[in-house]
């Protein structure tokens, strides 16, 4: 009779899996699209590349799966915001126009140079992925010129006031 397993005994198995996976939330947000966008096409790309006879140019996409993969990791955990030493919004800018710049000129020599159709295969994914890896920094890029435009914040008020009183002083 104890042989018979708990309705319920698959649910443990699920919770871990549901742990790894990112939110709803932040899989629905824009940030959340571009990196698992950016996640799948290198992984598409890397795959193609390591079946071509461009194999040379399998390590691009395999680390930007990596990094795209742990960007992805770190903000759906809010693990960026635990560690606030780094600055996150400038590495994953960095990452992202170092991405695009590298996709694009490894497409472009894996569709003029090579025939076969794993190579052109490659270089189709990288291109798309090009555009979602230039599309990510010029996102970044206008949030941070945003930002830098109000001051960053409260910083930018005090040397405004200070400004004002000393121009106060100086009309007595």
């Amino acid at each position: 009779m104890g042989d018979i397993e708990a309705p319920n005994s698959n649910r443990p198995h699920q919770n871990v899996l549901l742990s790894v996976l990112p939110s709803k939330e932040f899989a629905s947000s824009r940030k959340g699209m571009l990196l698992i966008a950016e996640v799948a096409l290198s992984f598409i790309s890397f795959v193609c590349f390591a079946a071509s006879t461009a194999a040379a140019f399998v390590t691009v996409p395999l680390l930007e799966f990596l990094a795209a993969l742990f960007l992805m990791f770190a903000y759906s955990t809010k693990f960026n915001e635990r560690f606030k030493g780094f600055l996150w919004p400038l590495m994953d800018f960095l990452r992202c126009v170092t991405a695009s710049i590298i996709f694009f000129i490894i497409s472009i020599i894996a569709v003029s140079k090579y025939v076969d159709g794993s190579s052109k295969a490659a270089g189709i994914f990288g291109f798309i992925a090009t555009i979602v890896f230039a599309l990510d920094f010029y996102l970044i890029f206008n949030e941070l010129a945003t930002f830098l435009k109000q001051g960053g914040g409260e910083s930018n008020e005090e040397p405004s006031r200070q400004q004002d009183e000393f121009s106060d002083s100086d009309s007595d």
